[in-house]
């Protein structure tokens, strides 16, 4: 049974219903039809409920089933009798007619209505999309029209949620004598996903979106959003997009889903504004940083929690047996070959990122996502490995299972929220030196102390110093594949030479992106995107969204 046909097999419930559980009234929320909302009220508070994190080790090119496990957990918190939220990012068209496919879990763990999510759902995207491109319109519109403030360098991006490498390198012309090289980042990536995701409420949302540094004048100081008078036109477009959405698990668990930074080359978590709303209204929220500990986790701590002052109160680590034998050197066309030994040779990555999570003072879990295929001889070993570290160690077979799969990781994830000290720590300090927090991360995290600056990188930390902004967290962009800055370092290597390629300045966002070896803003497809192998019927059914 694909997907699809399991959702379609559960009568999804009224979202009216669904809001109820978070004691919202009607008129505190927009309908969509019966299926989805967006949540007016979204500064309500009831109570403070527990936090619960979920990441990953270095996933395979299918992903982990990190979401898969999110929802799964979340439907076996609610069997519980447990008053539980998700707070979940929305998926980017990038992926889905790229590599990935859909983003809502699988199996008899999803959310729901599956099509409308992965697709439009309420139009957040083309509204980021829309705002981030109004600038850049009014950016080129003023040079036309005199350049007052005498911008000779440009530095903000458009944006557009498609995989299209042919947009990484384009030449912006208005007359023959103005012209200059530009690029497209991908939607996921651009600096107004940041900031819609990362803003406590409207009023700082115009804020941010006034400090957003466009460029530079004849004289090199830098020229800012606010000065173009650009960002309450953009604040009108993000308007509702800024509201949280209102969706649900096929067990009729409430699911907020809202934004959606990628972690490779963002900060990759779900909105401030909804995760908020869902810790201030259930006893105990889930949510996703994407990718690995050493992209998305790491981000949350050092990014999200600085600014949203957020206190995880558990950790959930998602391995499988793939991906633990894929990091031991077994090959994706001939599983199997290698068995056991891939297996335990891949316990590196796993541990390298217990160690990380280590780094944080949060407790944590080692979930085990189960596949149809798993050899329960392997999973034993894995079982036997955990327990040689004393880590505490659970299996997930959400998938199959929806959330009767996860009910032992749900207990295992209250006790450990019990244990959780309120001494939450971060890997840097904030006021440091920009060289110092990337050395810092490069040894804690990645696991070298080789590190190398292009003659660009080492020009924009002059920059980045004259301009004061060296009190900003950095936001890593590279591989999600590797614990280093090369997707073919699998395992956990040791003093490889992390390469610093380019810094790029998010000053309303409020962080600085740091990007290494050669990670792209703007993604490709595949040789054989997910589109392609998707069908429409007569009837409007999708087939090969999953």
């Amino acid at each position: 049974m694909t997907d699809i046909e399991i959702s379609n097999k559960y009568k999804l419930e009224n979202i009216c219903k669904i809001a109820k559980k978070l004691k919202l009234k009607k008129n505190e929320i927009f309908l969509f039809g019966d299926k989805f909302a967006k949540i007016l009220n979204y500064n309500k508070k009831r109570k403070r409920g527990k936090l619960i994190l979920v990441t990953a080790i270095n996933p395979t090119s299918a992903g982990i089933g990190k979401t898969t496990v999110s929802i799964g957990l979340a439907d076996a918190l609610d069997l519980m009798k447990k008053n539980v939220a998700l707070s979940l990012r929305e998926p980017s068209l990038g992926p889905v007619f790229g590599i990935k496919g859909g983003a809502t879990g699988g199996g008899y763990s999803q959310i729901v209505p599956m099509e409308d999510i992965n697709l439009h759902f309420t139009g957040d995207f083309h509204a980021i999309t829309s705002a981030n491109n109004l600038l850049s319109s009014l950016i080129d519109n003023h040079i036309y029209h005199g350049n007052e403030l005498k911008i000779k360098e440009v530095v903000f991006k458009r944006c557009l949620d498609i995989n299209d490498r042919a947009l990484r390198n384009i030449v912006v012309s208005f007359g023959s004598d103005i012209e200059r090289s530009e690029g497209f980042t991908i939607t996921a990536a651009s600096e107004i996903m940041a900031i819609l995701s990362l803003s406590k409420d409207f009023n700082d949302l115009k804020k941010r979106l006034g400090n957003i540094l466009v460029g530079f004048n004849t004289k090199n100081k830098p020229i800012y959003a606010k000065e173009l008078k650009a960002e309450n036109a953009m604040a009108i477009l993000l308007k509702d997009a800024i509201k949280p959405n209102l969706v649900q698990t096929l067990g009729k668990v409430p699911a907020i889903v809202h934004c959606g930074p990628f972690a490779n080359i963002a900060h990759g978590c779900s909105s401030l504004i909804g995760t908020n709303f869902a810790v201030n209204n259930a006893d105990y929220t889930i949510t996703e940083a994407g990718f690995g500990s050493d992209l998305g986790a790491e981000k949350f701590f050092d990014i999200v929690c600085r600014v949203g002052e957020l206190e995880p109160n558990c950790i959930v680590l998602v391995a499988t047996i793939k991906a633990l034998k894929l990091h031991g050197g077994e090959l994706k066309d001939s599983p199997n070959k290698n068995g056991v030994s891939a297996l335990k040779k891949g316990f590196s990555n796993l541990d390298a990122h217990i160690n990380i999570l280590r780094n944080y003072n949060i407790p944590f879990v080692v979930a085990l996502n189960l596949y149809i295929d798993d050899d329960k001889k392997e999973i034993e070993i894995v079982k036997q490995h955990l327990e040689s570290l004393k880590i505490p160690f659970e299996t997930c077979d959400v998938w199959k299972h929806g959330g009767e799969g996860a009910l032992s990781l749900a207990k295992k994830v209250i006790d450990l929220c019990k244990k959780f000290n309120n001494q939450v720590k971060f890997l840097y300090e904030i006021n440091c030196s920009l060289k110092k927090k990337i050395k810092i991360l490069a040894k804690k995290v990645y696991g070298t102390d080789n590190i190398t600056y292009s003659n660009c990188a080492d020009k924009k930390i002059r920059l980045i110093k004259k301009l004061k902004l060296m009190n900003l967290p950095i936001c890593v962009a590279k591989t999600q594949y590797s614990l280093s800055d090369n997707p073919k370092l699998i395992g956990a290597k040791k003093n490889f030479n992390l390469y610093i390629r380019d810094i790029e300045i998010r000053s309303g966002a409020g962080y600085l992106v740091v990007l290494l070896g050669d990670m792209l803003l703007m993604p490709g497809l595949s040789k054989v995107p997910a589109a392609t192998k998707m069908v429409i019927d007569e009837n409007h059914i999708i087939h090969g969204l999953f």
